[in-house]
């Protein structure tokens, strides 16, 4: 199934290497519109001055770990993404009747290769906040800050399956999970301390991005209180709720009814 799913993912990538130009403008966009966040930021603490336990440079690596995730999420995520108007057209279809797990399928439909520009405004956020953090690096503290992403970007892939499992019922896709997806970022680049308690369960026991960026970043910095075990708390749950998504995909697409177009 790997070889199947490398096989499109690379078909995909050659396809849109086609035109590269637009590959390069559409990389700069990317890089550019999340980029600017950072003035944002600086702004805030320039005005407000650190907050409670975090320094600037400490957002700047919860922002750059959230960031490069949803890249990796959402650039092999993006057939899930476009899932809606799949089912409208009727082409899910096609996907029933081949040989392979329909996830596998969708998945390697579209790589979108030019949130390299996300990824790469992430990285260099992550780049500059870990060194002006004041943190003495070791093996276990870049081991977890590499869990931390790759949790992430499993994380935002399961609520990427979930967003388009709801189109078997709905056919069109709900806003509301845009709140889980964008929303979670936005929240996900500002300490979660900071928000009222209902926002900090959601996305701790609901959608769990505290387990991505929040409370490893605890771990990497010293925060008093943090167990030094949570290290390993995001790739786990990580690997859990993409597997709670694929289940409930299974069970969405039990219930799919063709357009009959």
């Amino acid at each position: 199934m790997l070889r199947v799913l490398l096989a499109l993912m690379r078909a995909s990538i050659r396809s849109q290497m086609q035109y590269r130009t637009s590959f390069v403008l559409f990389s700069l966009g990317n890089f550019s519109a999340v980029a600017v966040e950072v003035l944002g930021l600086w702004g805030l603490f320039a005005r407000f001055g650190n907050l409670p336990g975090w320094s600037l440079a400490q957002v700047a690596v919860l922002y750059g770990i959230v960031h490069m995730a949803f890249a990796l999420a959402e650039a092999a995520g993006r057939g899930f993404d476009q899932f809606a108007s799949v089912v409208r057209a009727g082409e899910f279809d096609r996907f029933l009747l081949r040989p392979h797990p329909t996830a596998l399928l969708l998945a390697g439909q579209t790589f979108e290769l030019s949130r390299v520009g996300r990824l790469a405004a992430g990285l260099t956020g992550l780049l500059w906040g870990a060194s002006h953090a004041g943190v003495h690096w070791d093996a276990l503290k870049v081991a977890t800050l590499l869990g931390a992403i790759l949790g992430g970007a499993l994380i935002f892939y399961g609520v990427l399956v979930m967003q388009a499992t709801l189109c078997f019922f709905t056919v069109e896709s709900l806003e509301i999970v845009n709140a889980l997806t964008y929303g979670g970022i936005m929240a996900a680049e500002l300490p979660l301390t900071i928000y009222p308690r209902w926002i900090r369960l959601l996305f701790t026991f609901v959608v769990p991005i505290a387990c991505m960026n929040y409370l490893p970043a605890s771990v990497i910095f010293a925060h008093p209180g943090v167990s030094p075990w949570l290290a390993l708390l995001s790739p786990v749950v990580g690997v859990g709720f993409l597997t709670l998504a694929l289940q409930l995909w299974k069970l969405g697409e039990r219930q799919y009814r063709s357009t009959g177009s």
